[in-house]
């Protein structure tokens, strides 16, 4: 590259400061494109000398002033060589960059720009985003630096130096040296493919170098209760106040596909009359904080009347997590329900015996359970629509 850099000196046109004095400016002229910045040096503009691009007595500290001047050209003129050593295009930014010692955006790593996507989306922790997905950015972070440090043997590489073929090794590490499961792995990835677009929308980058790269789908089994275990639960009565309380909780899920968080916050408030004369419930979606409404059928509105009274704004007193899972665990044991009953069973036993099973259309289905796209919804139970299917079809085939 033989295009000229041009460096110029100029006193500013802004308000003078307290003392009456100029700030001076550095001017940078390369590929027709200019970059000016501050010098930090104050004179008096009377003494500045344009042509000789100097300052002269009576000017106090002149000599001094003129040595920085000197001292930033040749810094400049530094930097300048640097880049065209190194044969890649650059421009008058990045001339001013290198002086300032700031890393060019050719020479970003793969970590550091992961760093950089971290700290922008933590500033949007209750905003945009929750806590926990923070939490997983970071997670995945630390998988994305073992593996560089495995793989490469160092703690960062240029983004530059990324190929189409780092995902399928970061994929295979993923696997046999951390275990992670597909549908885990999927995730991790995922989040590293946002950071490698936030990098290409800061110029980091030119282009996705992970273009042709395709995620290896997996479909989990759909765990939930069929018509015959919901009822067996329904009917059975605990003894224990608080087991009698946590199946209720329970049910009271599978009739309206609630996450233990949202069950948890409910309100008495959130239950509201709407347009058709009945009762539902309308709150926030604990993971994407989207509003949220839901019809109570009878069964959800004999359980909440059935701890109405209960001296609080929640219709439901508070119970832990962890505690809720294990007393699943009891109750599963004792009514002899042969399956690893946790909280997210009640959701799936929602959308497939209480809703799919009783003829609820897909688009339905999907707007009750919160999903922002019905493929998200057919993805996970298009499966139990066939069995359905299956199932009706045996039936007509028996009539014939």
């Amino acid at each position: 590259m033989n295009s000229k850099l041009t460096i110029l000196f100029y006193i500013s046109k802004r308000p003078k400061n307290k003392k009456e004095k100029s700030v001076l400016i550095c001017r940078l002229t390369f590929m027709k494109s200019r970059k000016q910045f501050s010098t930090g040096l104050f004179i008096n503009s009377c003494n500045w000398k344009s042509k000789q691009q100097r300052v002269e007595p009576p000017e106090p500290d002149s000599k001094y002033i003129n040595t920085q001047l000197s001292l930033i050209r040749q810094q400049l003129n530094q930097a300048f060589l640097f880049l065209q050593v190194k044969g890649t295009p650059f421009t008058v930014l990045d001339i001013y960059k290198q002086y300032k010692g700031e890393t060019p955006k050719d020479e970003v790593g793969v970590m550091q720009a992961y760093h950089l996507h971290s700290d922008r989306i933590k500033k949007l922790i209750g905003i945009d985003i929750k806590l926990v997905t923070y939490q997983k950015y970071l997670e995945s972070g630390k998988h994305l630096q073992d593996f560089i440090k495995h793989e490469f043997g160092t703690k960062d590489i240029h983004l530059k130096a990324l190929k189409n073929s780092f995902l399928g090794q970061y994929e295979y590490f993923l696997k046999t040296e951390k275990n992670l499961a597909q549908s885990t792995l999927n995730k991790a990835i995922q989040r590293f493919r946002k950071v490698i677009m936030y990098a290409i929308s800061e110029d980091y980058l030119n282009k996705d170098p992970f273009l042709l790269y395709k995620y290896r789908t997996t479909r989990k089994e759909v765990v939930f209760l069929t018509v015959d275990e919901l009822q067996k639960l329904e009917k059975h009565t605990f003894e224990i106040a608080r087991i009698e309380r946590v199946k209720d909780l329970f049910v009271f899920c599978c009739y309206t596909g609630l996450a233990y968080k949202e069950m948890a916050s409910i309100k008495k408030d959130d239950i509201v009359k709407e347009f058709d004369n009945e009762l539902w419930l309308q709150i926030k979606r604990s993971k994407t904080n989207k509003a949220y409404k839901v019809p109570l059928l009878p069964t959800a509105l004999a359980i909440l009347d059935k701890y109405k009274d209960e001296d609080s704004v929640f219709a439901f007193k508070n119970i832990s997590n962890q505690r809720f899972n294990g007393y699943l665990k009891e109750i599963a044991t004792i009514v002899g329900l042969d399956k690893n009953l946790t909280h997210h069973i009640d959701r799936k036993t929602f959308a497939t015996t209480v809703l799919l099973y009783n003829d609820v259309p897909m688009e339905i289905v999907s707007k009750l359970l919160g999903h922002s796209k019905m493929q998200t919804t057919q993805d996970h139970y298009g499966e139990i629509v066939e069995r359905r299917v299956s199932e009706e079809m045996k039936k007509l085939s028996d009539k014939f």
